[in-house]
């Protein structure tokens, strides 16, 4: 019985570790998008290189960051470390660039409103997700029909457009991410749980990162959606 605690509290102290870590790297994540979406929209040059010369820039940015986030998704136990660090790193600095435009397009008023908001929904749904004893596993197939959803949602609207369908829209999008919030969470949880007692330093980084990047991608994909609501432009 002593030996059984003494391994609980070992497996318990691990979890701790790996879960402050997530948050930890989700952290840096988003500085690391923040201080640069903003210093790209307060240089001339960068502004002039992703929005003054049409497009394409930006496009051809875009998908090389979704590039980027689907291999690190699919690859990142099978990368060194460093290698899974800095991709994580590269990945939110060209999120930056992409995410500049938000300091041209809104007021810093609205930006602060929809991050408190998003941060306020976040950790509430992160803490809910922790505690609670439902198993959210279950929601993982409606979420992501409801990703697809939106995906082709955001499709229609470049035709339809008007104000009534971009907030729902919008509306639509925090619902699902503040749901893939909770999901991704316990899912987190349940990752570490099953995570052997032996396991590398270097895989819990790896796994740490790997947890980073989903909570990331749900708090920034909420931020946005607000922003949208919100929605006071320049």
């Amino acid at each position: 019985m002593e030996n059984t605690g003494f391994l609980a509290a070992g497996a318990q102290a691990r979890y701790r570790t790996i879960l402050r870590n997530v948050y930890m790297w989700m952290t840096v994540g988003l500085s690391l998008t923040a201080v640069v979406a903003w210093w790209s929209a307060n240089s001339p040059t960068v502004r002039q290189l992703m929005f003054g010369n049409g497009r394409l820039p930006f496009f051809v940015l875009a998908i090389g960051t979704f590039v980027l986030v689907v291999v690190l998704s699919r690859n990142i136990m099978k990368m060194s470390v460093s290698a899974a660090m800095g991709g994580f790193a590269l990945y939110a600095v060209l999120n930056g660039f992409l995410m500049s435009f938000i300091f041209l397009a809104y007021t810093n008023t609205v930006i602060f409103q929809a991050f408190a908001v998003s941060a306020g929904m976040f950790a509430v749904m992160s803490l809910w997700a922790v505690t609670t004893k439902r198993d959210l596993s279950g929601w993982g197939h409606y979420l992501f029909m409801g990703l697809i959803g939106l995906i082709i949602a955001g499709l229609v609207g470049i035709f339809i457009g008007g104000a009534a369908y971009n907030f729902l829209y919008s509306a639509a999008g925090v619902v699902l991410f503040t749901a893939l919030t909770a999901y991704d969470t316990q899912m987190i949880k349940k990752m570490s749980d099953q995570a052997s007692a032996d396991a590398s330093e270097d895989d819990f980084i790896r796994l740490s990162i790997i947890g980073a990047l989903k909570l990331y991608l749900d708090f920034i994909n909420m931020f946005l959606f607000l922003l949208r609501i919100f929605g006071r432009r320049r």
